[in-house]
Formats: C-alpha cells, sequence, structure tokens
C-alpha cells in the first residue's frame, strides 16, 4: 500500500471479535496514520498490541465527538492523516463518527473507507432470510413505551428487519416483537459472531423467545436479530404458490421459512406450503 495521505481521516473497520478478520490494507493504514480516533482507547490498544503497532490514541465517544471533531479536524488542516475506529466492526454503524464524518465533510477533508467486519451484514449473510431488501434497525429503545412503539411503525415491512440487542434485553425484544407479529413470524438471532460460541437460533419468535427463556446461561454476549418480511400489503391471492415458493428457494432461504412465508402471504396451510417447498426443493 502506498502511503497514508496528508490530510486524510480513513474510516478503518476493525474484528467483531476474531481478531484474523482484519485486512490488509486496515493493518498498513493503522501503521502509518499519525493518530487513532477510538471510542474505547483501552479496546483499540488491546487489538493493535496483537499486530504490534504503536500509533498515538484519541478517545472520540458519544459524549465528546462533537467538541473533539473541532480539535481533529484542526489537526487534519494542518496535514496529519489519521484514523477512526470502533469497539468492533464499521464505525458510524450503530457507533460514534457520523459527527466527526459529517464536519470533516463539511470543511473540505477528504473521508476514505477501509471497509471491512460488519456484525449487520455477517448476521444477514448467515440467517437465511430474504436479503435482497432489507432494512437495518440499529438498537431498539431501552424503555418499553418507546420500544413498543418502534415495532408497531415496523409492522407491515415486506423485507428483513435487523436489530442490534445487548444480552440484558434481549428476552424484553422478543417478547415485544412477539406482541406485534406473533409467535409464527420468522425470525433468527445471531449471538457472538465470529467467536468461539457463535450461535445461529430460530425459525420463528416463538421458537427463539422460548430457547433463550430455557437457557439463560447463553443471553449473553452481543445479538443481532433479524425477522422476516411481513404480509406485503399488496399481496394478492392469485399468485401461485409454486412460483411464490420457488423464488424464496431460489434465495437460499430454507423450505421451513419459505412454507411460514408463503403461508401468510397465500392464506395457505403451513403443513401444505411446507410439503410443496420440499417437492419443489427437490426437483
Amino acid at each position: 500500500m502506498s502511503a497514508a495521505s496528508a490530510g486524510t481521516l480513513y474510516v478503518v473497520a476493525t474484528p467483531i471479535g476474531n481478531l484474523q478478520d482484519i485486512t490488509r490494507r486496515a493493518l498498513e493504514v493503522l501503521k502509518q496514520v499519525d493518530w487513532i480516533a477510538a471510542e474505547d482507547t483501552r479496546h483499540t490498544r488491546q487489538l493493535l498490541a496483537h499486530y504490534g503497532i504503536s500509533r498515538p490514541l484519541i478517545s472520540l465517544h458519544e459524549h465528546n465527538e462533537a467538541s473533539r471533531a473541532e480539535q481533529l479536524l484542526v489537526r487534519l488542516q494542518n496535514g496529519e492523516c489519521g484514523a477512526l475506529v470502533s469497539d468492533a466492526g464499521t464505525p458510524l454503524i450503530s457507533d460514534p463518527g457520523a459527527t466527526l464524518v459529517r464536519r470533516l465533510r463539511d470543511a473540505g477533508i477528504h473521508v476514505r473507507a477501509v471497509p471491512g467486519p460488519s456484525a449487520l451484514i455477517a448476521a444477514l449473510s448467515i440467517a437465511g432470510l430474504p436479503t435482497d431488501r432489507f432494512a437495518f434497525e440499529g438498537f431498539l429503545p431501552p424503555k418499553a413505551g418507546a420500544r413498543q412503539r418502534v415495532l408497531e411503525s415496523l409492522k407491515g415491512m415486506a423485507h428483513t428487519l435487523v436489530f442490534y440487542e445487548a444480552p440484558h434485553r434481549l428476552l424484553a425484544s422478543l417478547e415485544a416483537m412477539q406482541a406485534v407479529w406473533g409467535a409464527d413470524h420468522a425470525a433468527v438471532v445471531v449471538r457472538e459472531l465470529t467467536k468461539r460460541f457463535e450461535s445461529v437460533q430460530g425459525e420463528t419468535l416463538g421458537e427463539v423467545l422460548a430457547y433463550f427463556a430455557a437457557h439463560p446461561d447463553e443471553v449473553r454476549g452481543e445479538c443481532v436479530i433479524l425477522l422476516g418480511p411481513d404480509e406485503p400489503r399488496s399481496a394478492s391471492p392469485a399468485l401461485d404458490p409454486a412460483v411464490v415458493l420457488g423464488d424464496l428457494l431460489e434465495k437460499g432461504i430454507s423450505a421451513k421459512v419459505a412454507a411460514q412465508l408463503a403461508s401468510r402471504w397465500l392464506g395457505l396451510r403451513r403443513n401444505a406450503a411446507y410439503k410443496l417447498a420440499q417437492s419443489l426443493k427437490k426437483a
């Protein structure tokens, strides 16, 4: 890689669990910049030590981002180059950094992406739900009333919904989702991505809620909740079930989830939809 450019901020994605999930370009950038702005300097120092990198660290979190942005702007205008990292994954995705990037771009500073890990994309890639259209909703409000209002506003969306959730709020969020969409709604919970105990649980909200209620020892680590598409507002009863199921199966969705979606969209019996999906899959 060529030397890091003066007056440039590099937004660098870092591992979400497995420390080997970092690009060669990211390591080169982190070695060459004048400083690294980090959400938690202690956390980032461990990553840098693992790769034998020693660079000045500057804290940048939600409580000091506005003032820190002005300080870093001056340093970049004076010809320095820096990197922005979060605790894990891609900065700005439910992490600090948006205020800094906006301020720098407004001032004409070059901001360059050094892409890499993202829990959002990693979870979508292994959940088995539709990925042609999806919406990332980030973290739900911690208070029950506000959380319920947000979920109610999302009902009826004809695409996959993705949420981040802390372990101590996982059960409450799943219960709230079940109250809105029902126990049979397609859902998957992905935990501990890229780590030793990575897990993918569930087919429906009822199943994942029952599982984690029965296994409280597994309610730990950062979680990604994915909800399957809701019934399209313009769904037509004239749609051919075989065509609908065939399209879903071609997208890599399991026969069970495809049958659940088709039964809601077309008013089919789930057992009949599942048998049809199995026969199409074999064919």
